[in-house]
């Protein structure tokens, strides 16, 4: 699925609705709290802090998913189709920081 089939996917379930997008600062408020669900899970998992118990367990890919709910909702209020953001935003990966990290060797992998 294309980032414009997930936008038209985000939009036509939000526009069924009598209030449809949130303001702006109401979506960065949402993405925040997606964002700290998404923190606590991997904390929770990699970090030092222990679950209460194991069914207090999140799935990340959820989380990650609500998190790309709440950014495409922002870019749907604002016109942005995310296609093309998405292929500026890697053209510029590929330009300027083609050499910035050190490259695995291609004979291994590593």
């Amino acid at each position: 699925m294309s980032l414009i089939d997930i936008q038209k996917d985000v939009d036509a379930w939000v526009t069924q609705f009598k209030v449809e997008y949130f303001k702006p600062l109401e979506m960065i408020a949402a993405m925040a709290e997606e964002l700290g669900e998404l923190s606590r899970e991997v904390n929770n998992r990699y970090g030092p802090r222990t679950k209460k118990s194991h069914q207090d367990t999140a799935d990340i890919s959820q989380e990650i998913s609500d998190m790309i709910f709440a950014l495409v909702c922002l870019a749907n209020l604002h016109n942005i189709n995310l296609d093309e953001s998405w292929k500026k935003k890697m053209d510029k990966q590929y330009g300027r920081d083609s050499n910035r990290f050190e490259r695995k060797d291609e004979q291994n992998g590593q």
